[in-house]
């Protein structure tokens, strides 16, 4: 089957649709398609709305806001909460304590690359760039795991170091405060990030606020250290820096996960089968032949092949595709684009309108 190009818009990453059905033209399925048509129009008086261009756009750059200001309060968060446990690091010198402080430090930095990868999303598409910026956001999540790699392999390192030159820990009571102030921190901009993440549909925010989550562990992670060494065990201090380590890389795993099936293009089944039922439930649709959904940042862009009756006209088949898509737009959560094409049903005895791409491997 054919790339979808029989309804083709603009290389722009949000069009718009204008209705111009023209008196006389049905859907091929006589009175029952004007029936629904007018039953779909009604509906729109007691909920109006509207798919021109600029009512697509701005839920998106309010997705795009929100994603922002979600960057930029955890930020202060846990700006805060490392800058309180970098004082306590100094007075006590907990290893422990200073590999969760690393890791909440490097957490509230990942904040400038997703932030980044915000603001270029909300770029118009180019020529060059015919689907936006959106992908920004799938580099920023691929930082994020590196910064993830980085301060596990640091935590590590200073762990090591202090099992190799173990001294006594100061000051134990501060620590197991500063932990608990960790805990809340990293907890609280954990919930937030994954929360907005998915109300947006960014894998990389998501991601970011499982990377907060670990460290708000990790912190409770040093109230055994602090418990350790208050009981007289040197030794705990390093040991609970390296179970921090393997947490790290935990929750590596995990957002890695995320980044890597986002940047493969791979959607929620559901989804797809949402988009289809959808389809096939549209006057005129006689079948759903071939069905892609991708993510663009945190935008969702839908391309389908319909089957719809070989005799309708152009227009016909056109206003069909047209119904398609509004449908998709409706049934798909943060969908903001489809591009929909019309194939005739088949007709035994017929050659297959495809017949002379086959060679081409389509």
């Amino acid at each position: 089957m054919s790339e979808q190009h029989g309804h083709p818009h603009p290389p722009h990453e949000h069009h718009e649709h204008h209705e111009h059905h023209e008196p006389g033209h049905g859907h091929g399925s006589g009175g029952a398609g004007w029936s629904a048509r007018w039953r779909h129009k009604a509906g729109h008086l007691l909920k109006p709305h509207s798919h021109e261009a600029a009512d697509k756009v701005d839920p998106a750059l309010e997705s795009s806001a929100r994603g922002m200001r979600a960057l930029w309060i955890s930020l202060a968060v846990l700006g805060v909460t490392a800058a309180a446990q970098a004082v306590i690091v100094v007075l006590t010198g907990s290893v422990a304590l200073l590999g969760d402080t690393v890791h909440n430090a490097a957490d509230a930095l990942t904040a400038i690359p997703l932030g980044i990868a915000f603001v270029l999303g909300r770029r118009a598409a180019t020529r060059r760039f015919t689907y936006g910026y959106g992908r920004a956001e799938d580099l920023a999540g691929i930082v994020i795991l590196l910064t993830i790699a980085g301060s596990a392999a640091f935590a590590a390192w200073a762990a090591v170091d202090r099992l190799l030159n173990p001294r006594a820990l100061e000051h134990v009571w501060v620590v197991a405060a500063a932990a608990v102030i960790g805990f809340i921190g990293n907890e609280w901009v954990a919930r937030y990030r994954i929360r907005v993440g998915r109300e947006i549909g960014s894998a990389a925010l998501v991601a970011d606020g499982l990377h907060a989550r670990t460290d708000g562990f990790t912190s409770l992670a040093v109230l055994l250290s602090a418990g350790g060494a208050a009981l007289g065990w040197r030794l705990a201090d390093p040991i609970v820096g390296l179970l921090i380590t393997a947490a790290i890389l935990l929750v590596l795993r995990d957002a890695a996960r995320e980044v890597f099936r986002r940047v493969m293009d791979a959607v929620d089944p559901a989804l797809v089968d949402a988009a289809e039922e959808t389809l096939l439930a549209v006057p005129g649709v006689r079948g759903v032949g071939e069905l892609r959904l991708r993510w663009i940042g945190h935008r969702l862009r839908a391309e389908v092949a319909v089957v719809v009756d070989g005799e309708l006209t152009v227009r016909e088949a056109h206003e069909v595709a047209v119904d398609a898509e509004h449908a998709l737009l409706h049934a798909v959560p943060k969908l903001t684009a489809a591009l929909v094409h019309a194939d005739p049903a088949a007709v035994p005895g017929t050659q297959d309108p495809h017949l002379v791409l086959a060679h081409h491997g389509v």
